[in-house]
């Protein structure tokens, strides 16, 4: 292993040390410390220690600073002291380092022919430094950061599984690749990025990221460093298998108790209350219930903190809690809200769940508002179809507000029904391989209570364009949609294709 003045510079016992002239040829290799002796000549790569006091005016320090250039020595390490004008520009023109200790020069060399004697010596003591600053306790991912920033000198952070930074501050955070789960090292125009995956038994993806950015002198302890990131790691994924344990404990709970809840007939018993007091949820008010389904797999323990900030952004509170494969949730107000606050809710939960489909394949179905207890669990039934119906409509960005279903909704469970499938798929069948997706047309036009407008803009064509669809859908099954027991059959008929994968 090849040692450069630049990695003595990045010893821990070097810190304080002053790079005064010469920084152009710190990268020079480093073979042997020794302390200066008058009239010694220097061998190629000595990096010379002056132990001794000396004075910036001393000419002395000239000649030292020529010997070692004529010796190809490695550079010079002064006692505390400010190096003349002309001592430092003499430096940079024979290209010697001139540095300027702030500690005893002789501890300086002491640490600088350990590492040349044994370079994995400081490897180790970086590795036991932090484990023994870590400590035997769970330590929460702020402080692990802390200890590695610390030990390190340099910026750290933890990232989620993303890359973006959970605690400490990176500004090269987005170097790292976040879909590759190995330790990765990536150069910089100064220095080196290090990232180290904490991983979580049974998930392929790393839970999060530990990363240091190590610049300057500090980026010649990049090949000691890793180490001490996968024990920051361990401690990482210590905390956090800790905290998974209490939040599955929390979601079992809660889970049961929606449970409880939502097989209410009549007024809650005491205990009943009482558990849901303790977990913070109110009974009383009026509920709009939520429902937010994934398509794919998600560790919904996890996540679900990530659905109620989405939540909050948009400016609901909200509570959230895992549900099958996905996450039931409710908003409560003190009194019945108006139809146009119903509106505006039902706006911020859309936005919500565009943020979250960021990353989630996620839709989500929203009820109508009820009064107490009972009425918690109807609005939440309410969601539950609203989202069930909703994940098999893109043209809707897969959100479904149950006011937006009308008689549909009522008749929903019949809609699912092995005779009715048939009969829909025969009603609609002369739509079937006609140009212009005649069938999503008809579903979005009646969807849309007969508004071409509105049509127009779910499909994203123009309004002629829909009314030429409609025209030939009227045709074609020899209907008229002004009658609304047509409309209302062939409205079901849509949404049971929808239901069935057949639209």
């Amino acid at each position: 292993m090849t040692i450069d003045v630049r990695r003595v510079l990045s010893l821990p016992e070097w810190s304080g040390v002053r790079v005064r002239a010469g920084s152009a040829a710190l990268g020079r290799e480093v073979r042997v410390v020794r302390p200066a002796v008058p009239g010694r000549a220097v061998e190629p790569g000595e990096l010379v220690v002056v132990v001794r006091p000396v004075s910036a005016g001393d000419w002395r320090l000239d000649a030292l600073l020529r010997r070692v250039a004529d010796g190809g020595g490695a550079g010079v390490l002064l006692p505390d002291c400010e190096p003349l004008t002309s001592t430092r520009m003499l430096g940079d023109r024979l290209d010697v380092p001139l540095l300027v200790a702030d500690t005893a020069p002789l501890d300086l060399l002491v640490a600088a022919r350990l590492l040349l004697t044994a370079p994995a010596l400081d490897r180790a003591d970086l590795v036991l430094a932090v484990h023994e600053a870590l400590g035997a306790r769970l330590r929460p991912p702020d402080e692990v950061v802390a200890v590695l920033r610390d030990q390190l000198a340099s910026p750290a952070a933890l990232l989620d599984d993303r890359g973006a930074p959970l605690a400490g501050d990176l500004p090269s955070a987005s170097g790292v690749r976040a879909g590759e789960p190995v330790p990765q090292r990536t150069e910089l125009s100064d220095g080196v990025l290090l990232a180290h995956p904490v991983l979580l038994p049974d998930s392929p993806r790393p839970a999060s990221w530990l990363a240091v950015e190590l610049r300057g002198t500090a980026a010649a302890r990049a090949d000691v460093a890793p180490p001490a990131l996968a024990v920051a790691a361990g401690a990482v994924q210590r905390w956090l298998l800790a905290h998974r344990l209490e939040l599955e404990r929390d979601a079992r709970s809660r889970s049961a108790l929606l449970g409880d809840l939502l097989r209410l007939d009549g007024e809650p018993p005491a205990d009943l209350r009482r558990r849901a007091a303790d977990a913070g949820w109110r009974l009383g008010g009026w509920h709009v219930g939520l429902r937010i389904g994934v398509a794919s797999p998600a560790d919904t323990v996890a996540r679900g903190p990530e659905v109620a900030r989405a939540l909050r952004s948009e400016g609901v509170e909200a509570v959230v809690t895992e549900h099958g494969d996905g996450w039931t949730a409710w908003h409560t107000r003190d009194q019945e809200p108006t139809a146009e606050q119903v509106r505006a809710l039902a706006a911020r939960l859309r936005s919500a769940q565009r943020e979250l489909q960021r990353t989630l394949d996620a839709h989500m179905g929203v009820g109508r508002p009820h009064p107490g207890a009972e009425g918690l669990a109807a609005s939440i039934a309410e969601a539950t179809d609203a989202a069930r119906i909703a994940a098999t409509r893109p043209e809707s960005g897969r959100f479904l507000h149950v006011d937006q279903l009308g008689m549909a909704q009522l008749l929903l469970e019949w809609t699912r029904t092995d005779t009715f499938e048939p009969a829909a798929r025969a009603l609609l069948a002369p739509l079937r391989g006609q140009p212009g997706d005649l069938v999503r047309t008809l579903a979005a036009y009646l969807d849309a209570e007969s508004s071409l407008a509105e049509t127009a803009a779910v499909l994203g064509v123009h309004r002629n364009t829909v009314a030429a669809r409609i025209d030939r859908v009227e045709r074609l099954l020899d209907v008229d949609l002004r009658h609304r027991d047509e409309r209302l059959a062939l409205h079901l008929a849509c949404r049971t294709a929808a239901l069935s994968g057949d639209g």
